[in-house]
């Protein structure tokens, strides 16, 4: 009963549309308020204040404040105007009321409310359940598999393994996630939890040896937000029943330490992040996990400062990992301001930061040579826009293999994610022999 109601659609299904209804009739009572000519022209003044208020409050958000450091669609600011202009059209309608109208209003206010919150989610996709959204249920640790005693070498023939796998009779219909701690034995960063996807051909007997996604959430977040927002995992179970089980064992470490937090990838007072992303990570995985080692077989991806992480680490440290997946990365690391960013990062030093951005790397590592990148960024992302537009410009010119992917419709947010999942993979499945 209660997961039922934890994994309650809140961006697809029943629930918007029952919401809207709900809140178009709430209007629509609160509007029969007699005499019509006297009470009408208060609320539907009520209701426009209340819609100034509310793109008001999205500029101020999006445009001055910089809160999450991405622009707001038109959509949602759309939706934070409907859903303060609703409070104000209700709260207008209180003023010399019978008690039964007051109640009507009270519970109108949460209702629009609701109606924007939800609107808002429909397009940015951040809390796909109920679950999600008020933080309900976990990702249990993970029991990774021991690897079979057979010989197994750690670097493939000619032949790809999509032809010399022969799925097992047993290969289970889905692959399983769950949590690890990598410790942080070289970095001594503090990090959360990871996740680790092991594929179905991963929990068989004879297990062949697999590439590796590394994967990176976007800024506030936690490495789960890619199982939930992103649908990560779902999303690689449909590839596998489609190859016959094969899928990448996907790693999804913390880059963070907090949601609130961004330590940028670097190495700094604020953390040594690169070391964890690419010592310590990478040293748990050849160590517990079942994988091909060479680099052609690493991948490091992400979203949104995430996107930045994996540009940065894959430029830098292409002997680990020879494909890169940045979806909606920025121009550079940032923090807060640039000048904050130069202090509290790069002790102030304002050529340390310029070498540390993602065009400076690239410049000072080519060629690239049989090297990967994917960047994908949403078709109405104005701001990371033209990020994903120079950096992949810069990457082609460096020499690497570079694929750009727009994703129709949809800015920043997990709708853009998922499309570049669905589009990319098909690639990385081709690099790696999956296919």
């Amino acid at each position: 009963m209660m997961n039922a109601l934890w994994n309650l659609r809140l961006e697809t299904g029943p629930l918007p549309i029952v919401v809207y209804c709900l809140s178009i009739a709430a209007f629509i009572a609160l509007a029969t308020k007699r005499p019509l000519r006297r009470w009408l022209p208060v609320q539907l003044a009520g209701g426009a204040v209340g819609v100034g208020v509310g793109y008001l409050l999205a500029w101020l958000i999006s445009d001055v404040w910089n809160t999450f450091g991405l622009s707001l669609t038109p959509l949602t600011r759309l939706w934070f105007g409907l859903g303060i202009g609703g409070i104000g059209f209700a709260l207008a309608g209180i003023w010399r009321s019978r008690p039964w109208r007051v109640a009507l209003a009270a519970s109108s206010v949460f209702l629009f409310a609701l109606m924007g919150g939800v609107g808002v989610n429909v397009d940015v996709a951040e809390f796909p359940t109920l679950g999600s959204a008020l933080g309900v249920g976990h990702v249990s640790p993970l029991a990774i598999p021991t690897p079979s005693q057979a010989p197994t070498p750690a670097l493939q023939s000619t032949a790809t393994l999509a032809q010399t796998w022969r799925p097992p009779a047993d290969l289970p219909a889905a692959g399983t996630v769950g949590t690890v701690t990598i410790p942080a034995t070289a970095s001594h960063f503090a990090a959360r939890s990871a996740i680790v996807y092991l594929p179905p051909a991963a929990l068989v007997k004879n297990a062949p040896r697999l590439p590796v996604l590394e994967m990176l959430s976007g800024q506030p977040g936690a490495p789960a937000t890619l199982l939930t927002s992103g649908n990560l995992a779902n999303i690689l179970n449909a590839y596998a029943r489609d190859h016959r089980g094969l899928a990448p064992i996907v790693v999804i470490p913390d880059q963070l330490g907090a949601p609130q937090q961004n330590p940028m990838c670097l190495d700094s007072p604020l953390g040594n992040v690169e070391t964890y992303l690419t010592v310590d990570v990478p040293n748990w995985v050849n160590a517990h996990l079942h994988v091909l080692q060479d680099r052609k077989d690493w991948a490091i991806g992400g979203f949104s400062e995430g996107g930045t992480c994996s540009i940065q680490l894959g430029a830098k440290f292409r002997g680990i990992y020879g494909s890169i997946f940045d979806v909606s990365g920025q121009l550079a690391p940032v923090r807060g301001t640039v000048t904050s960013t130069i202090a509290s990062a790069f002790g102030g030093s304002t050529s340390a930061y310029q070498s540390a951005t993602p065009l400076a790397l690239m410049a000072a590592g080519t060629p690239y040579v049989d090297t990967l990148g994917i960047f994908a960024v949403g078709q109405n992302d104005t701001r990371y826009g033209l990020a994903a537009a120079t950096v992949s410009q810069a990457a082609r010119a460096a020499g690497m293999t570079v694929h750009l992917i727009r994703s129709p419709g949809t800015a920043h947010d997990w709708h853009t994610v998922q499309y570049a999942l669905h589009e990319s993979l098909p690639l990385l499945y081709s690099r790696w022999g999956l296919s």
